[in-house]
Parts: C-alpha cells; sequence; structure tokens
C-alpha cells in the first residue's frame, strides 16, 4: 500500500473511531439531560402519546392522564385545578412543563431508570410503557380550607398559606391566591393554549407565581421570633427577663427614633420579655436587636433557613436577612430585628421558623413528596425526615413556645384560640410602600405540648380597608382552621 492510501485510510480510521465514540457519547453519558431538554419534540411527541403516571393527594388524582381521541393518544387533566395548580404545574406540549409536572417528569414518565422492568414487562407483553405515580404529602382538608379562607376575603385577594408537619418537614398545605387553570395549558388546541399562556403572563396579579415559595415580602413582627431565638440563645435571656418598653426607641447622636405600632408604649418600661412578645413591642425587639448584633442576628436567621433554598421540586426563592454586603447601621439593624428594612421571607420561610420552634429547635428540611410507586403500584421511594439544623435548643424553644401560647391567650393573637387546644402563635403587619396595605402575617403552631402543624399565613392585598388591616385580623382566622383541619383527621 503506497503512503497517500495508508494515509488516507488511518484518518478514516480516527474519523470512524470518534464517530463511534461520539454515538455512545450521546447515546449513554447525555441521553438524560438531551430527553429532558425542554422543546425536544420527538420526547414530548413519546411523551403525550403515553399513559403518564398521576399525582395523588390520598387517593385522589390532581393529575392525571386520560384516554384522547386525537393524535397524541392521552390528554393530561387536572381535576381540582386551581387548588393544587402552585404544586403540580402543568404538562403543556408547547411550553413544556412546572413544578412538580417537571420535577417528577422521569417517573410520571416511566423514563425513570427504577422502572426499568416495568418497561420490559410492558414490551414484551406489547403494551405502552406507563408512568409511576407521585403521591404527595398533603393534607387534603388543610389544603381546602386554606384556599376557603384566602377566597373569603373577597375579590382580588392576594396571599398564600404554607402549612408542615413539625417533626418531618412534610408539607401539609400549601396555597396561594390567585392561582390558574393548569387544564388550558395541558389543552392539544394548540391556538388556545397560546391565548392563555398570554393572558396569564399579562396578568398583574402573577398568578403563575407560587406566593408560598417564590415570593418573598417583609414578614414583619412574624420575625420576632427570630429575634427572640436569638435573645434566648445569645443573651440568655427568659420569659420573666426584664427588657426595655416604652414608647419609642432613640439612637445616640441619629435624630430617627422607632415608635411603637398604633404609638403604643407597651404597658410600661422595662417590661417581661413575654410581654414583649405578647403586646408585639417594637422598641424591646429593636433594643435586642443591637444587643445581639447583626451577625448573630443573621446567623440566627441562617439557621431557620434564611439564605437556602430547602424544598426540592418546587420553583422557589431564598428569603432574606439582608441584601449581601449590607453593614446595618444601630436604626436598620434594630428595623431588621422588627422583620423590616430589607428582611424578606416566603410564607415557606416563616412556617419553617414556627416548625423549628415546634420540634424542639431542630428544622427539618421541608418535603413535599411522600411517595414514588411504579405502575404496578410498588414503592419505588418514601419521604425519609431530614434534619436541615438545630436552630435552638430544646430548652429554649419550649420557652418560646410557653411565650407564644401567652400571645393567643392574652396578646396579640387571641384569633387563633381553639377550646381545649393550646396555640401558640405570632402576629405581624409589615409596613410596605406609602402607596400600598400592609402585609398582615400570621404564624402559628399547635398543640403547643407536642405540635402536629407550624402554618404561616400572608395577606398581600384583599378588599379590607387600610386601618383594618392587621395580621391576627385576617391571616389568624385563616391559620386557625388550618389547624382545625389537621388535628381533627
Amino acid at each position: 500500500m503506497n503512503k497517500p492510501i495508508r494515509n488516507l485510510a488511518v484518518a478514516c480510521l480516527v474519523l470512524f473511531a470518534a464517530l463511534l465514540i461520539n454515538v455512545n457519547y450521546v447515546q449513554f453519558v447525555e441521553a438524560g439531560d438531551l430527553n429532558a431538554r425542554q422543546g425536544n419534540k420527538r420526547v414530548i411527541d413519546a411523551d403525550f402519546s403515553r399513559d403518564r403516571g398521576a399525582i395523588l393527594v390520598g387517593d385522589e388524582p390532581v393529575a392525571e392522564s386520560k384516554p384522547s381521541k386525537d393524535q397524541y393518544k392521552f390528554q393530561r387533566v387536572y381535576p381540582q385545578s386551581t387548588l393544587y395548580a402552585p404544586l403540580t404545574g402543568y404538562f403543556s406540549y408547547i411550553y413544556g412543563s412546572a413544578n412538580l409536572e417537571r420535577s417528577q417528569n422521569q417517573v410520571l414518565s416511566g423514563s425513570d431508570n427504577r422502572l426499568f422492568v416495568s418497561r420490559v414487562v410492558d414490551l414484551l407483553a406489547n403494551k405502552k410503557p406507563q408512568g409511576g405515580s407521585v403521591e404527595l404529602t398533603i393534607n387534603p382538608r388543610a389544603q381546602k380550607v386554606a384556599a376557603s379562607g384566602l377566597e373569603a376575603l373577597g375579590e382580588g385577594t392576594k396571599g398564600a398559606v404554607a402549612a408542615l408537619d413539625p417533626k418531618t418537614g412534610a408539607v401539609l398545605a400549601m396555597v396561594s391566591q390567585p392561582s390558574y387553570d393548569p387544564n388550558v395549558l395541558a389543552s392539544h388546541d394548540f391556538s388556545k393554549v397560546t391565548e392563555a399562556m398570554k393572558r396569564l403572563q399579562a396578568n398583574e396579579d402573577d398568578p403563575l407565581t407560587n406566593r408560598a415559595t417564590q415570593q418573598i415580602l417583609p414578614p414583619g413582627s412574624t420575625f420576632k421570633l427570630v429575634t427572640a431565638a436569638a435573645a434566648l440563645e445569645d443573651l440568655n435571656l427568659k420569659a420573666d427577663s426584664r427588657v426595655k418598653g416604652g414608647a419609642s426607641l432613640s439612637f445616640p447622636g441619629i435624630q430617627y427614633t422607632l415608635p411603637n405600632e398604633n404609638g403604643g408604649n407597651c404597658g410600661g418600661d422595662p417590661i417581661t420579655f413575654e410581654q414583649a412578645l405578647q403586646v408585639s413591642c417594637n422598641v424591646s425587639f429593636g433594643d435586642l436587636a443591637g444587643k445581639i448584633g447583626q451577625d448573630k442576628l443573621e446567623e440566627q436567621a441562617r439557621k431557620f433557613g434564611f439564605g437556602t433554598d430547602p424544598l426540592e421540586g418546587l420553583a422557589s426563592s431564598a428569603s432574606q436577612f439582608t441584601a449581601e454586603g449590607t453593614d446595618l447601621e444601630a436604626p436598620q439593624l434594630a428595623q431588621s430585628g422588627i422583620g423590616q428594612f430589607e428582611v424578606a421571607a416566603t410564607p415557606l420561610q416563616m412556617a419553617m421558623v414556627g416548625a423549628g420552634i415546634a420540634n424542639d429547635g431542630v428544622v427539618m428540611k421541608p418535603q413535599v413528596v411522600k411517595s414514588v410507586r411504579s405502575p404496578s403500584l410498588r414503592v419505588l421511594d418514601s419521604l425519609e425526615p431530614e434534619e436541615l439544623d438545630r436552630a435552638m435548643s430544646a430548652d429554649n424553644a419550649a420557652i418560646l413556645r410557653s411565650m407564644m401560647v401567652a400571645t393567643v391567650q392574652s396578646g396579640t393573637a387571641t384569633s387563633a384560640q381553639i377550646p381545649g387546644v393550646q396555640v401558640g402563635a405570632k402576629t405581624g403587619t409589615a409596613q410596605s410602600t406609602p402607596d400600598r396595605p400592609p402585609y398582615a402575617w400570621f404564624v402559628a403552631l399547635a398543640p403547643a405540648n407536642d405540635p402536629k402543624v407550624a402554618v404561616a399565613v400572608v395577606v398581600e392585598s384583599s378588599s379590607t380597608a387600610r386601618n383594618e388591616i392587621a395580621g391576627g385580623r385576617l391571616a389568624g382566622p385563616i391559620a386557625r382552621s388550618v389547624i382545625e383541619a389537621v388535628l381533627g383527621e
């Protein structure tokens, strides 16, 4: 063989080897990422022609596939559409998928490696492959009363509810108002789907946003629970310790003063730590924030989950104590201690604060998936409680629970009272801009001696008159109804 032919043969051999390596790399290394890529038409066509698994709450499907008479063979439907849309998301030919429809896609579509045996059985039986099912941790009664409570505040209400099992981190309720109907996005009439998405995206109320996990707002006085935890841990306070009270908090060399809500004096100066929480004294907690210091207060918030994105499977935003790199001056630190200035949190985050206090100071990782099953109902995976952090000692958590109970019995949170049940709670009315009403917050746990539920409610806006907006008045009754639903099981 002469040299030119030999060189050409070697070059062809190298190219053939490179092609072979690339084919194997694409098929075995990149296949998963390529299949999961939004807009992959071949995969979408295959998914729409498959019996996609159900998303369940208890025994009831909140997302399922039903046979259709068009080329795609199956239609994705959402029986309780708006109630569960923030959790299920949507499964759309044009817009892909969102939330659990996206994060659990491999199981629901049947492509998960754990379903390999099922796929082989279907192939041998000449059957179309089926997807597995995903059961959620949601308590259906709690979910329904949370939604009803927000709806009862009138047309145009915006808000959210998040409830957790303190011991396991299981999400018991998650509601966002306003919501949307994922059925219109799953339709096989693509022109209507496009029109529906344009309307949703143009809606100023942002119905596609899960306000329970994605929207961070000033938590107001509910953040005093975090400041109280830091005071118990770092200043060694007790419920009967004396703290600063009075009508306002001043700062040396600065004209600004921090007043109490409605100009009250909190019952005197000094007052007990428990009384400060009962009456939600801004002066007390602003002063305590200064004594704790920015670093320790920020660290306390982090232990409760601030700055993290702990919930897998749903779109979410991290809550913050301050914007990164902010060095707080004395008045700003005082405002931060009462949940203002740059402090911003999701309802899920504030539910985690309540749950950590309820669970003897241990914050559990929130989880929304209870179990994953194969088409034959074999359990592939189930919820395993996971500790996120220890926010405070068990003894200090017990003290803070008792202070929260006192706040329900004779403080600002009396709207959460339930006969025969010890409820602990904290209200919050967070100021926003002068041209919009305050945010009404409520964080509660129950029963205080053996907590089964921690819940956070925020009412972002409603038809309520501005001078009647308060966490106890608007959000408190919703939190109470969620607690009753969970404990009534």
